[in-house]
């Protein structure tokens, strides 16, 4: 992502947040608005396999965005970095309330053993959804972070066949067997279709 780009992204958060604060009830709308896209990949990372066909990621990241409405007048950051990134624990809080919910009502079900922590976002290098490292130089994880949000912009520009495949594919990461099963089609088409997909992903984040 552009310097100059990442610069303006800041102000306009920044300028956004104050009139938000100050009860500018549109300029909340788009601040919210803006991290949608974001978050929306961040809950697919988070909800774990067994629990994706009872949760759908888009109540996870309404529940969110509820809480952030919310909560907007008592957070205190004024940058970009830390608007996501109490964004980010609003939704891994709701994710683990959803794990926690799920896991009393399957602790009925015997012989069933259920792990409580969430799954992580480890993805395919060519598209780069990747867990933050605690390991890693601020530097480095401003990076990654940059990246995902240009990822998670571009995704929503594709087809809606080159969405689901990646999503399932790197996000979910399912093997293409399974994405062949859950799109209807032959593993070979699949593994095309990803591929496409994964081109075009690519291109449309250099040009972010």
């Amino acid at each position: 992502m552009h310097s100059s780009s990442t610069q303006g992204n800041d102000s306009l958060v920044a300028a956004l947040l104050d009139r938000a604060r100050e009860g500018d009830a549109q300029a909340e709308d788009r601040l919210l608005a803006m991290c949608r896209n974001y978050l929306s990949i961040i809950a697919r990372q988070q909800i774990g396999s067994w629990l994706r066909p009872k949760v759908d990621a888009s109540d996870l990241v309404q529940q969110t965005l509820l809480e952030a409405h919310r909560g907007l007048v008592h957070f205190e950051g004024r940058s970009r970095e830390e608007w996501y990134a109490w964004l980010r624990q609003i939704l891994a809080r709701n994710a683990v309330d959803f794990v926690r919910h799920f896991q009393t009502a399957e602790k009925r079900c015997v012989g069933r053993e259920v792990p409580l922590t969430l799954e992580g976002g480890g993805a395919s290098d060519a598209v780069g959804f990747e867990p933050f490292d605690p390991g890693d130089s601020p530097s480095q994880l401003v990076m990654k972070w940059e990246r995902e949000l240009q990822v998670a912009d571009a995704l929503t520009q594709l087809a809606a066949d080159y969405q689901q495949v990646v999503l399932l594919r790197n996000v979910e990461q399912l093997s293409f067997d399974e994405v062949a099963r859950r799109m209807n089609r032959s593993r070979p088409a699949v593994q095309m279709l990803w591929m496409r997909a994964i081109h075009q992903l690519q291109s449309l984040c250099d040009s972010l």
